[in-house]
């Protein structure tokens, strides 16, 4: 439910939910939702218990599975900030740099930055993240 939401654009929990909640029925077809969809606190203590470099590590492996061949295709690299997350105990929200294969609308890789004016240097990363997983 986090990851579709996402993918359709919701930044914040309140989003998540609020898309969740317009698709209730699409989502039954493959989720149990004994207690209908899930509150804004509760996603949100959901994804702060979620280990990102685990979630990152088995998202890649999906990701890589259903992925066709890169080779060619235009790749744009974009950063965000994540409206209504927080870093654990800090104040700041957290900033993403993106890896977006343009063909395929599918995102190949992400890197966390301490905050938007690090971005720069996170592309290098990224770029060598994507090249070493899909070249």
């Amino acid at each position: 439910m986090g990851i579709i939401s996402v993918i359709c654009g919701a930044e914040t929990w309140k989003q998540m939910v609020g898309f969740a909640k317009s698709k209730e029925a699409f989502l039954k077809t493959f989720l149990e939702l004994p207690n209908a969809i899930p509150s804004e606190d509760t996603i949100n203590r959901l994804f702060s218990a979620i280990d990102s470099t685990e979630f990152e590590k088995y998202f890649i492996q999906w990701v890589t599975t259903v992925s066709s061949q890169h080779k060619g295709q235009i790749i744009a690299i974009d950063g965000k900030t994540i409206r209504g997350a927080k870093s654990h105990g800090k104040k700041s929200p957290i900033h993403m740099v993106s890896a977006w294969a343009c063909q395929n609308n599918m995102v190949l890789g992400q890197v966390k930055t301490a905050e938007k004016s690090n971005e720069i240097t996170a592309i290098p990363e990224l770029i060598r993240f994507v090249i070493k997983k899909f070249v």
